[in-house]
């Protein structure tokens, strides 16, 4: 029996380019040509539909790029081309991605009316001087405005992304913002340490006054003690959410899922019928993207090596503090967990894993080395 499949929708342009963005983004500039990349997605959609013949799809997310900077009717329209080559659950969870310095009026409605019913608002920061300095073209009250627009057109379900450890931020200032981010009382909350990603301005010119290791350490234990106080459950390592409100699409993806990509940059995987796992991934420029889905039918992408599937699995699954089955492991990846009992053994005896019930999950300590943990699934150089 095949994972669960999502579709991943990818807008690519933004306003600016933020200087931590290590993202499939470009700047619109005067007039990105958006209707010539809704009709391109349109394509795409239609001919990668045979590679899910018989399955359902069921959590959609569109993300970029600033997926608002697209029109209600734009957004309508893909959704509408999705649905004439998929079949949707009922109640499939469709998110969309917005920053709330492009969330203008009445669009979070035509969204609503389009079918999105999860939002996700880049929010970051409620500090002034923290969004200017992460390049961030909104202000605190655009971020309360648009959470209460998107609340006023009906949506029950928002996450708000929250960044930790910025430039210049002390212990206070960290915990106003998840005071403020708890007093718009968000379905669900993303909250994340600012890394300083390769290919990006902060990796090229690290900004001045980032947080030394100890205090980082001591905003994030600050942060989930007040998620946690508020009722929020901490189900991935940055991710925390009330009550039967955990993002769908991102648990397939870290529980090793399949989901269809398309869009610029888009990468997507696929188990077929015979349990092979493919891989594939669209041109990064959207130019190039609008053209390539010009020419036919995209190619099957390459097969994923067992050792890589391994890795890629525990990549993504150890970041769930609840973790995974063996039988999931041997499920999703096709492969015995005698593959990698030893090195599950090797990492319980350091601390770094443990065996509750039927499920291998990361400990405390894990979680706080995660990278040395996935590290030992690497494939053998």
């Amino acid at each position: 029996m095949p994972p669960p499949l999502s579709l991943y929708i990818h807008l690519p342009w933004c306003v600016a380019k933020c200087p931590y963005c290590d993202f499939n983004s470009h700047r619109a500039g005067d007039a990105p040509p958006r209707g010539r990349y809704v009709e391109a997605l349109g394509r795409e959609l239609s001919a990668r539909a045979p590679a899910a013949a018989g399955r359902a799809i069921e959590t959609v997310f569109i993300g970029g790029g600033t997926p608002s900077l697209f029109t209600g009717s734009e957004i309508r329209d893909i959704l509408q081309a999705a649905r004439s080559e998929f079949d949707l659950v009922p109640g499939a969870e469709i998110t969309m991605e917005a920053n709330p310095g492009t969330v203008e009026r009445g669009q979070p409605a035509a969204c609503r009316e389009a079918g999105i019913n999860r939002l996700s608002l880049g929010a970051q920061s409620f500090d002034p001087d923290a969004l200017r300095r992460l390049g961030r073209i909104h202000g605190p009250a655009e971020i309360g405005s648009a959470f209460a627009e998107a609340r006023a057109a009906g949506f029950t379900n928002i996450n708000l992304d929250l960044m930790f450890a910025l430039p210049g931020q002390t212990l206070a200032a960290a915990r106003d913002d998840v005071e403020r981010a708890l007093a718009l009382a968000p379905e669900h909350i993303s909250y994340y340490q600012l890394t300083l990603e390769p290919n990006t301005v902060f990796h090229s010119r690290p900004p001045a006054e980032l947080p030394d290791d100890e205090l980082a350490w001591e905003i994030q234990e600050q942060g989930f003690q007040l998620l946690a106080k508020a009722g929020y459950e901490r189900y991935e390592i940055s991710a925390f959410a009330r009550a039967g409100r955990a993002c769908r699409h991102n648990l397939n993806y870290w529980t090793f899922g399949d989901y269809l990509a398309v869009g610029a940059g888009a990468h997507g995987k696929l188990t077929d019928t015979a349990g092979r796992v493919w891989r594939y991934q669209n041109p990064a420029h959207p130019v190039g993207y609008i053209e390539s889905t010009a020419t036919g039918t995209p190619a099957s992408g390459a097969e994923s090596a067992a050792d890589e599937r391994v890795f890629e699995f525990m990549l993504n699954a150890l970041r769930l503090p609840g973790g995974f089955t063996e039988a999931c492991f041997a499920e999703r990846t096709g492969l015995g967990w005698g593959l990698v009992r030893d090195r599950a053994d090797a990492l319980r005896h350091k601390g770094l894993i443990e065996k509750v019930g039927l499920r291998w999950r990361p400990t405390e300590l894990g979680l706080r080395f995660l990278n040395d943990l996935q590290a030992a699934f690497l494939p053998p150089a």
